[in-house]
Order: C-alpha cells, then sequence, then structure tokens
C-alpha cells in the first residue's frame, strides 16, 4: 500500500518551497542581501580611498597657503611660483623642453 499525500498537504508543501526559495532568492539578490552588502563594502573602500587622498591634498593646499601667507613667505616657493605660472627665467639660466 501506498501512501499519497492529500491534496492540501500537496498545496502546503508547494507552498512551504516556494516560500523558501523567495526567501533564499531575496537574502542574496535582495536590497540588503549579500550581494549588495559586497556592492557597499566596495563602494566603501574606493570612497575611503578618495577620501584620504582629497584629505592630503588639502592638507598640501593648506600647507602651500600658509608658505605663501603674510606671516610666513617662502621666498624658494614665490620663485618656484613665478617661474611655473608666469614663466619667468633667470637671465644666466637656459630653458630647455
Amino acid at each position: 500500500m501506498s501512501q499519497r499525500l492529500s491534496i492540501s498537504a500537496t498545496v502546503l508543501m508547494a507552498l512551504s518551497v516556494a516560500l523558501g526559495l523567495y526567501f533564499a532568492f531575496a537574502a542574496v539578490q535582495g536590497p540588503s542581501g549579500i550581494l549588495r552588502r559586497i556592492q557597499i563594502e566596495s563602494e566603501t573602500a574606493e570612497l575611503a580611498a578618495e577620501r584620504d587622498r582629497l584629505k592630503a591634498e588639502v592638507q598640501e593646499m593648506q600647507n602651500l597657503t600658509r608658505r605663501m601667507s603674510d606671516e610666513y613667505l617662502d621666498l624658494d616657493l614665490l620663485d618656484e611660483r613665478a617661474r611655473e605660472v608666469l614663466g619667468l627665467i633667470r637671465a644666466d639660466e637656459v630653458l630647455l623642453r
């Protein structure tokens, strides 16, 4: 004698399997799933690296600004910037390009 599942038990089992598959899919692909978390962690690392680069650039600019201020004038930096921005050279220098 083989036992067969009743229709309600079969429907309940199919519904349970479908619900389990839905939750498994949502856990992997959903808006707060594993793949989205990996993507967010990657973006976070990229943005942290860019933030650190920008912080270093800001510190460098602050240093240059301080060195060109009225309180502290770096003559070497002033000479370097004048040469670069204005294209100035001394009379005894030779320009190589």
